[in-house]
C-alpha cells in the first residue's frame, strides 16, 4: 500500500509539473524531487524477471475476417482459396489489423514471435510490419498507445519487451500483431505471479475494409496507425481488414472469399492499384458479385486518394485522373439505377494544403492516415446508421 501511495503521489506532481508555461519558472524544493527519486529508486519490475508465455489466439484475437482458418494469425485459408499470386498469398497470411484483447496486473509486457515469411521495406517502419503496438484503456476508458517495438532482423526469437515498470492493478489491453509479416507463434510474456485473461471485446459490428497498400497501412510507422485501425478506435466499431499493398484490383478470386465473409458493411479502396481501363472493366461485375452475395448491406467505395507523385509529373498526373474520372464517371451512372441503393461512393483526404502529410509521395504517414480515417467517419457513420449500425 505504500508503495501504491508513493506512486500516486509522483503521478499526481508530474501532472501538476505539466500545467501551462508561465512567464516565471516555478520554483521546486527537494522534497518535491525526492518523491520522483523514490519511483526511480524503487521500479515495480524487477531488474531480472522470470517471464511466464501465453499464446495470443488463446486469449481475444479480434479483426478476422474469417474464423477457423488453419494458422489463426492467417486472414485467409490459401488452401481453401485458389487464384492468388505468390504475392498476394503472403499477402493474405500476414496478420494485418488483428489485435490481441486481453487483461493483465503485470507490471511489464513482452512478446516472442516465430515468423514464417518476412517483409522488408525502406518505406515504412520495421515496428509497423514486423513489430508490435499496444494500447490501454486509460482513465477515461479510451485506448491509449503505451508501447511499440520490434526485435532487430534476424533475430525474431528474442523476447522483445514492450514495457516495463507499469502501476500495479489490472488493465485492459489491446496488441496489434505485424502489419506485414507472417507470424506462426505470437506469444505475450509476463511476470511469473502475475495473471493474464482474455478481454471481451467492446467493439461493435463487423465492419469489412478491402483494399490497397493504403488498406494495408504502407509507411505507417506502426500497425495501429493505418486508417482502417484509427477509424476502428474513433468509432469502436470493429474493422476486419483485408489490405493487400499493390495488389487490390477487383480480381475475381479476391471477390470470392469477400462472398463468403459475413459483415454488417463492406467499404472498399478498390481504385488506387488498378489504371482506368481496368476498372472500367472490372468494377460493375465486382460490385453485382457482392450484391448478390450481400444483399441489403451497404458497399461503400472509396475515390483514390491524390497522390504527390504527380505533382510535377505529367505522365503519372495524368494516369492518376484517369482512374479517378472512370470511378467517378461509372458511379454517376450505376448510382440512377434502384438495383446500387446500397452502393455509395464517397471521398477520402489524407493530404493538407501543405502537401507534406506523404512519405514517398504515394503512401500518407501517421498524419495522413489520421486524416483519411477522419475525413471517412462522419460520412461512414451516417451511411450505416440507416442500416441500423450504430
Amino acid at each position: 500500500m505504500k508503495r501504491i501511495l508513493f506512486c500516486t503521489a509522483a503521478a499526481l506532481v508530474l501532472a501538476a509539473s505539466c500545467a501551462p508555461t508561465y512567464k516565471q519558472a516555478k520554483y521546486y524544493d527537494d522534497a518535491h524531487f525526492a518523491v520522483y527519486q523514490d519511483v526511480i529508486d524503487h521500479p515495480t519490475t524487477p531488474k531480472k524477471v522470470n517471464y511466464q508465455f501465453t499464446e495470443a489466439s488463446e486469449l481475444n484475437l479480434i479483426g478476422k475476417i474469417m474464423p477457423g482458418t488453419p494458422n489463426p494469425y492467417h486472414r485467409v485459408d490459401t488452401v481453401k482459396y485458389k487464384g492468388f499470386t505468390t504475392g498476394e498469398n503472403r499477402q493474405v497470411r500476414c496478420p494485418t489489423g488483428l489485435a490481441v484483447l486481453f487483461k493483465t496486473d503485470a507490471t511489464t509486457i513482452s512478446v516472442t514471435t516465430k515468423f514464417g515469411w518476412e517483409y522488408q521495406s525502406v518505406a515504412t517502419m520495421p515496428i509497423a510490419y514486423r513489430g508490435y503496438d499496444l494500447y490501454i484503456k486509460n482513465a477515461k476508458g479510451e485506448w491509449q498507445w503505451a508501447a511499440s517495438g520490434a526485435v532487430a532482423h534476424g533475430k525474431s526469437s528474442d523476447n522483445l519487451v514492450l514495457i516495463k515498470d507499469m502501476a500495479v492493478g489490472e488493465k485492459e489491453c489491446m496488441l496489434y500483431m505485424p502489419n506485414y509479416s507472417e507470424v506462426y507463434s505470437c506469444k505475450i510474456g509476463i511476470e511469473e505471479g502475475a495473471h493474464i485473461k482474455a478481454l471481451d471485446s467492446p467493439f461493435r459490428h463487423r465492419i469489412v475494409f478491402h483494399g490497397s497498400s493504403y488498406t494495408h497501412g504502407v509507411s505507417t510507422s506502426r500497425p495501429g496507425m493505418s486508417y482502417p485501425m484509427q477509424f476502428m478506435r474513433h468509432t469502436g466499431m470493429q474493422v476486419l481488414s483485408l489490405g493487400v499493398s499493390g495488389n487490390c484490383k477487383m480480381q475475381p478470386y479476391f471477390a470470392a472469399v469477400l462472398e463468403d465473409v459475413e459483415a454488417d458493411a463492406y467499404v472498399f479502396d478498390a481504385f488506387s492499384n488498378p489504371d482506368y481501363k481496368m476498372i472500367a472493366d472490372r468494377l460493375v461485375p465486382f460490385i453485382d458479385r457482392m450484391i448478390a452475395a450481400h444483399p441489403g448491406k451497404p458497399l461503400i467505395f472509396q475515390q483514390t486518394i491524390y497522390r504527390e507523385n504527380r505533382n510535377f509529373s505529367l505522365t503519372y498526373d495524368v494516369k492518376e485522373q484517369a482512374k479517378m474520372d472512370m470511378a467517378s464517371r461509372i458511379f454517376s451512372q450505376i448510382l440512377k439505377d434502384p438495383k446500387y441503393k446500397d452502393v455509395y461512393f464517397i471521398q477520402p483526404n489524407a493530404s493538407v494544403a501543405s502537401h507534406e502529410s506523404m512519405v514517398d509521395g504515394t503512401h500518407p504517414d501517421d498524419y495522413g492516415y489520421f486524416l483519411w480515417s477522419k475525413s471517412i467517419e462522419k460520412p461512414l457513420l451516417k451511411i450505416f446508421a440507416k442500416y441500423g449500425i450504430k
